[in-house]
């Protein structure tokens, strides 16, 4: 009889948001793949969690991913978790869900944590619709991935570094323009839990005078209606003038 893969949400601050589902799934699987055994054990401890654990990284989960699959194939029940949120999204996950999938394998994702529901709700810009982009290319395509976004109608999202977050705002708004809105959150569910609303401009000019720390959430506008009606206006007219 085949196992089960659980794919289990972790805090991405306060260790309060664990659910005690969480905690029951984590107590009663045979193995829980985490992204670092180390940063996983301290949370694990915190919850009196004794089960085997075993490292499950970016770095290693092509080379693993089989072995895994084989394993569950074998009746191993295996839970997933990451260093903090949901594994998959911008964590490991992804790939050994897909695995699972195609060799047939049952996965259940348990709800709860990840850090862009908290920071799109709290920035109080458009949460109807959305796109999440996670992490910007670091180099090759950032420039075209930027100019790809510029006219996106919906709320975009994106992780970032503290290293990088001064960078990365500047960019957007030589993109975007220094007018669009936006919000850095960081440090979500912890002690110094901040949200800076304000236009791109604004936030570039505080994060240049107060240095960043800590997990970061950036939400942007996505490009007001009107700003595309004038585009398409004079699109037409431009084709117009061409068939003369």
């Amino acid at each position: 009889m085949a196992g089960k893969l659980y794919i289990v949400p972790t805090p991405v601050g306060n260790l309060a948001d664990m659910t005690p589902r969480a905690i029951e799934v984590l107590n009663n699987v045979d193995l829980i793949l985490a992204e670092d055994t180390r940063t996983s054990g301290v949370l694990l401890k915190h919850f009196g969690i004794n089960t085997p654990t075993r490292s499950h990284h970016k770095f290693n989960e092509h080379e693993t991913a089989a072995g895994v699959v084989e394993q569950l194939k074998g009746g191993t029940v295996m839970a997933l978790i990451s260093d903090a949120g949901t594994p998959g999204i911008s964590d490991p996950g992804f790939l050994i869900s897909r695995e699972c999938r195609r060799h047939g394998i049952e996965v259940e994702t348990l709800p709860g944590a990840t850090a862009f529901v908290p920071a799109l709700v709290n920035s109080g810009l458009p949460c109807d619709r959305f796109v999440f982009e996670g992490f910007l290319p670091q180099k090759k395509g950032r420039a075209t991935r930027l100019q790809e976004l510029k006219d996106q109608p919906l709320t975009m999202i994106f992780y970032e570094s503290p290293v990088r977050l001064l960078k990365t705002l500047q960019q957007l708004a030589e993109v975007m323009g220094n007018d669009r809105e936006a919000s850095v959150v960081r440090e979500i569910s912890k002690l110094h839990n901040t949200t800076h609303n304000g236009t791109l401009g604004e936030l570039v000019n505080y994060f240049t005078e107060n240095a960043p720390r800590g997990e970061i959430v950036i939400v942007v506008a996505g490009r007001e209606p009107q700003e595309n009606v004038k585009v398409d206006k004079y699109a037409a007219f431009k084709g117009k003038q061409a068939r003369v």
